[in-house]
């Protein structure tokens, strides 16, 4: 099983390419969401420590938002309360995945939390200023401060893509991503191509 990390800047399109790779998928977001929604020993933790914020189960992302853009630290108690639940349910997915070729992680602080394996193959998702922007503004939540605490929680971008096996531009159309996103697929198969893949 070979571990590919798409990893890059908030809103450079890191889930869009995950997708293309037709491998399953580890979304982070999407596990954080759930939690949000269904765990009630999350709700419960968060409340404690963040009692003038967090009043509604299931969480509320205006309450998050909140908590976040009136402290900078808030994001740190809500990081160390919710990453250990989404490594259990990435641990879940890696062992339900075993006998797939190739399995994906779409986690944007893959590095941050030293998530990463020696042999695992990372592609840094590269986009102009003008198509993030594009992307963030499309989002329901988009929020200026908010997005602000978000990167400076990342590490700096081009420390990422120096870390990187390799770099993909998403500047383009969905078709021509497809043929950029089989082109590495490929190239990662011939490296690995041996008996254990």
């Amino acid at each position: 099983m070979i571990r590919i990390a798409v990893i890059g800047g908030i809103g450079s399109g890191k889930s869009f390419i995950s997708k293309l790779f037709s491998y399953p998928v580890f979304n982070a977001d999407n596990e954080v969401k759930y939690i949000y929604k269904k765990n009630k020993t999350c709700f419960n933790q968060m409340k404690k420590k963040l009692p003038k914020f967090i009043k509604t189960f299931p969480i509320q992302k205006k309450e998050l938002i909140s908590a976040i853009n009136s402290n900078k630290k808030n994001l740190k108690i809500i990081s160390k309360i919710v990453h250990p639940l989404v490594r259990k349910k990435m641990t879940k997915f890696i062992n339900k995945n075993k006998k797939s070729r190739m399995i994906i992680f779409d986690i944007p602080l893959f590095i941050e939390n030293k998530l990463n394996k020696k042999e695992d193959v990372i592609i840094f998702v590269n986009s102009k200023t003008s198509k993030v922007l594009e992307r963030l503004k499309k989002r329901p939540n988009f929020n200026k401060k908010l997005i602000k605490s978000l990167k400076e929680s990342q590490f700096i971008l081009s420390k990422k893509r120096r870390l990187s096996d390799y770099v993909i531009n998403n500047n383009f159309s969905a078709d021509v991503m497809k043929k950029k996103v089989k082109l590495i697929k490929k190239k990662i198969l011939n490296e690995r191509n041996s008996s254990r893949y």
